[in-house]
């Protein structure tokens, strides 16, 4: 190895460990969570009343750093990358990119409760009427053309075959076995938490479970993937890389690909059921609906249109307004990222196989990144300069099954959807639509057993 090689890694581990250092206290979601009791409160009341989230509640949650202390930090780490590095330095830009979208996070955070705390979401997390690379259709577009697929009675008549009758306790002994066989050589954890608003959540090397919520086998199965496989796996691939520490932690540009990737792996491996997809595209919808300037009530009251259960359209809607302003202006669009990110890992996939590039697939499980870096990233690991990916999932590891399976897919891609659909209907016209028939023998099952 050259001296100035090794001088090289030496400089991209400071820089990517220091990056990590100051951005370990910037949570942004506990910065902007609300209490679990806020739901029961809402909920008693019908929905008839904005609940009691002001700009002096956001303010009254102290961050757990200091803001200029913070800024001053990152200018200075970018200066020094670029002084270091060059300005031209691919990898060097790849850390300056997160450095900017920390720096962006900090001044959105401070801006909690207030209609700049919107603007700068959308600048972080793009918004729900952007358009997909080299896409004509905005993402409310398809975030309503799944929607209307997954609420259809077919797919209602799905979600009743998910009962929740798993404890919290069961759920993580459960979850636990299951992902210390895929996590083979390094220590992860799986624990209940109070703390968390949802039933499950990441923190680094650690899956925490509601200790208040019922889980589904469906549930465990979703959060095997999403949650551990996924999440977890680019965190441990990313502290595994031996200069490029930084892959270890996401800032928000990283989110798309993230949650996309996670969605993809419930979709690969069937572990998703129609509720859960459509509880994932409903999330677009309530995004645009908040950046038009509806407020929480109106959200709310679009899901229960739509024969979606006070508690899940409350959820929806609370996930969007979280940081911003209930009675509308601001609003928080991470959630745009789930649709646009599993399109986007889709197309990524499909345009390396016919680029003949199939060995760039696994770079999406390299760590915490965006879609556009892997290039630069792959090419990295061929100077050896970063590793391959330490976990894979097994359709990601050996990946001519994906080659084949997504091959086909584009192959197809050019035929007419609309004449096909047309054909089937034709087809389909005299089939009732009633429960399917897999159910109602399901019943009268149940029916002939009970007392």
């Amino acid at each position: 190895m050259s001296e100035s090689l090794a001088q090289y890694q030496q400089d991209l581990r400071r820089f990517s460990d220091e990056l990590i250092r100051i951005q370990t206290p910037i949570k942004i979601l506990d910065a902007i969570k609300w209490p679990r009791e806020m739901e029961e409160r809402f909920l008693s009341g019908k929905g008839t009343a904005l609940p009691a989230i002001k700009q002096d509640f956001y303010q009254n949650i102290a961050l757990p750093f200091d803001p200029i202390k913070t800024q001053a930090e990152l200018t200075s780490l970018k200066q020094d990358i670029h002084r270091r590095l060059g300005k031209r330095d691919k990898l060097g830009k790849i850390l300056v990119a997160n450095v900017d979208q920390y720096r962006l996070v900090v001044d959105m955070l401070g801006h909690r409760g207030t209609p700049t705390f919107g603007k700068f979401s959308q600048e972080l997390y793009g918004s729900a009427n952007h358009k997909l690379h080299g896409d004509r259709h905005t993402l409310r577009q398809l975030g309503d053309k799944l929607s209307y697929i997954f609420s259809l009675p077919a797919a209602r008549h799905m979600n009743k075959h998910h009962p929740k009758i798993i404890t919290a306790p069961e759920a993580v002994h459960v979850l636990s076995q299951r992902l210390e066989k895929y996590f083979h050589s390094d220590d992860m954890r799986v624990r209940l938490s109070d703390g968390i608003v949802s039933d499950a959540a990441v923190g680094g090397d650690t899956v925490k479970l509601n200790s208040k919520a019922m889980f589904s086998e469906s549930d465990l199965n979703v959060y095997e993937v999403h949650e551990g496989w996924v999440h977890v796996g680019t965190t441990l691939n990313g502290r595994a890389q031996p200069h490029a520490t930084w892959l270890s932690v996401g800032s928000p540009r990283v989110a798309a690909t993230q949650e996309g990737l996670a969605v993809l792996l419930e979709m690969l491996t069937l572990s998703s059921n129609p509720g859960r997809a459509r509880r994932i595209s409903d999330r677009v919808a309530a995004v645009d609906m908040a950046e038009n300037g509806a407020d929480f009530i109106d959200v709310f009251n679009y899901f229960r249109g739509l024969n979606l259960s006070a508690k899940d359209s409350y959820r929806v809607t609370q996930r969007v307004f979280r940081g911003g302003m209930v009675e509308g202006g601001s609003f928080f669009t991470k959630d745009i990222s789930y649709v646009r990110g599993y399109v986007e890992n889709i197309n990524f996939i499909r345009s390396a196989i016919t680029s003949g590039l199939p060995e760039l697939i696994p770079m999406l499980f390299l760590g915490k990144l965006a879609i556009e870096d892997i290039p630069v990233l792959y090419q990295a690991c061929q100077e050896e300069i970063i590793t391959p990916p330490k976990y894979l999932p097994p359709m990601f590891d050996n990946f001519s099954g994906l080659y084949a399976w997504f091959g086909f897919a584009s192959g197809l891609a050019g035929i007419d959807l609309k004449g096909v659909q047309r054909h089937f209907t034709r087809l389909f016209k005299d089939v009732p639509n009633v429960a399917p028939v897999f159910e109602l023998l399901d019943d009268t099952e149940f029916d002939n057993n009970s007392d």
